[in-house]
């Protein structure tokens, strides 16, 4: 396996792969999980996660990306020793963090279970969700580490580890350990995390081994300076650190906090509007726990897009390289939009069938039909946000989510609870803070860099998604194939050709494209 740096678009193309893997794989569970257990066990779980991600937040949040712009520096300036103090800095505080967060989980356990979660039964699962903690926190600095290096081959190929082994062993133990009860399912789906986790960390650490190997071999054959680092310098490193990973932790643990004020709010604003409890619970539920999982499927672009943006920004800006920064800034957003361009017309026309055919209920179509075409800004939003943090200005993209989400709490308070609005309401908040956020991240970073969008590629994508889209209805409508099933395949893969063939036509890709991802480089040898 190539060892070598790839650039900026080789990055993106590689965690793309990957991500846009795993996010299929994710659905699995996602909708294999409730078969088995039913919708209480997937309760059980779900109060689990919205804790678990707060505490992971507080760990790890901003540790890969501070990790990534650090090492990437030093290592454009060739210093290896900076490099390895980076490691070990960020390492000590994550792991520190972990062990202590995780050791204070188990002493509260009871409690948190009881008193936070309302639910006793949620005490096993989260007592076996702790483990992961640590795995998480190293594997958090590990990828960094990669990523700053501008290879993405050890992430990519963690991440799919993690989702593969996680799926399979979910699934397993949560069908073996069901006749002792659902709480000890919804544990079994815990344990599958925590095995998953440290399946991704062994591929992780096999990488970093090969990796130390390779420099070693490289350092014994060259004579250099040696890289001295002051006292001084040893003792600023976590204060470096933590400069960049706390705004960025901050405006992580905004949305985790947001999300959960999120749930309680709906459900609260929707009874004020004369909706039954449990009505109102299932609403939220196919909001939050079926539309949106969809809508953040072509998420897995904007994943990678960021990811390697951070350390190819950095590197441009170490340099003073501005016109490379507003080149790589087009390019990601580019990208973005025409990689989420065809998830966008399936989904908002044919919202529908798409909801029978993955949950068995298209009662939720209206939901993701209406989200469908705001959901443009949110893969826009993390290329953009990244940007800032690579920028040297995370506090200005946590001041930005911030503002998103108290105004998105604020209408969701006002309109969900209007008896003439009520889930409706809570998707306008949504939507509402979609736009706003990915527009303010837009002004501050034109504002820092200069950055002025070109039009051009944009509208032919806008023209490519028309013929795309009237194509896909005209085959969905086609009334020789009387299976829905069968006409959802059909008209999404007619849409998908058609809009490849449009892309290519437009010369919104090329041959030079297609040959920078890794897989089809070979045939254009």
């Amino acid at each position: 396996m190539s060892k070598r740096k790839q650039s900026f678009i080789q990055g993106a193309m590689i965690l793309l792969a990957a991500g846009l893997l795993n996010r299929l794989l994710g659905f699995v569970p996602r909708i294999a999980l409730p078969r088995i257990i039913g919708a209480e066990g997937v309760g059980l779980i779900q109060l689990v996660y919205p804790f678990m991600i707060v505490i992971l937040t507080i760990i790890t949040g901003g540790i890969p990306l501070a990790v990534a712009k650090l090492v990437a520096e030093a290592d454009s300036r060739g210093q290896a020793g900076r490099i390895k103090r980076i490691l070990r800095t960020a390492m000590g505080l994550s792991l520190g963090a972990s062990l202590a967060t995780a050791a204070a989980c188990l002493a509260m356990a009871d409690w948190i279970s009881t008193t936070i979660m309302t639910d006793s039964r949620v005490g096993t699962a989260f007592v076996t969700m702790i483990p992961a903690l640590p795995l998480i926190a190293v594997s958090s600095v590990w990828r960094g580490y990669f990523q700053g290096k501008q290879n993405m081959i050890p992430t990519a190929m963690s991440q799919t580890t993690e989702s593969l082994v996680r799926i399979v062993l979910t699934l397993l133990l949560t069908s073996l350990l069901l006749p002792w009860g659902l709480h000890a399912a919804a544990a079994g789906a815990m344990a599958g995390l925590v095995m998953g986790e440290l399946a991704g960390l062994l591929i992780l650490w096999r990488q970093l081994r090969i990796d130390s190997r390779s420099r070693s071999s490289k350092a014994e054959g060259e004579a250099g300076p040696p890289d001295a680092s002051s006292p001084d310098e040893e003792r600023a490193m976590p204060r470096h650190l933590l400069g960049i990973a706390l705004p960025v932790t901050g405006s992580k643990l905004i949305g985790s906090l947001s999300y959960l004020l999120e749930s309680i709010l709906t459900a609260k604003s929707l009874v004020a509007a004369g909706i039954a409890v449990s009505v109102a619970t299932s609403l939220y539920g196919a909001l939050q726990g079926m539309v949106i999982p969809l809508l953040m499927l072509p998420g897995a672009l904007t994943y990678s897009l960021a990811v390697s943006l951070v350390p190819a920004l950095s590197d441009a800006a170490a340099q003073g390289d501005w016109p490379g920064i507003q080149k790589r800034l087009h390019q990601s957003l580019r990208l973005a939009v025409v990689s989420a361009a065809p998830f966008i017309i399936l989904m908002s026309l044919l919202a529908g069938p798409i909801c029978s055919l993955l949950y068995g209920d298209d009662s939720m179509a209206g939901m993701l039909r209406w989200l469908a075409p705001v959901a443009v800004f949110v893969y826009m939003q993390a290329p953009l946000q990244a940007a800032l943090q690579a920028l040297n200005r995370p506090g200005t993209a946590l001041v930005n989510t911030f503002v998103g989400a108290l105004v998105k709490l604020f209408l969701i308070v006002q309109l969900a609870s209007r008896p003439d609005l009520g889930i409706q309401g809570a998707i306008i908040a949504v939507a509402v803070n979609m736009v706003l956020v990915t527009l303010l991240h837009w002004f501050s970073v034109a504002r820092l860099t200069g950055f002025r969008l070109m039009p051009t590629d944009f509208l032919k994508v806008a023209l490519a998604m028309i013929v795309t889209g009237a194509c896909a209805l005209a085959i969905w409508n086609w009334e020789a194939l009387s299976n829905d099933t069968l006409r959802l395949v059909a008209a999404s893969f007619a849409a998908v050709v058609v809009y490849v063939l449009l892309l290519v036509w437009l010369k919104l890709i090329d041959r030079l494209d297609v040959a920078r991802i890794p897989v089809l480089r070979r045939l254009f040898r």
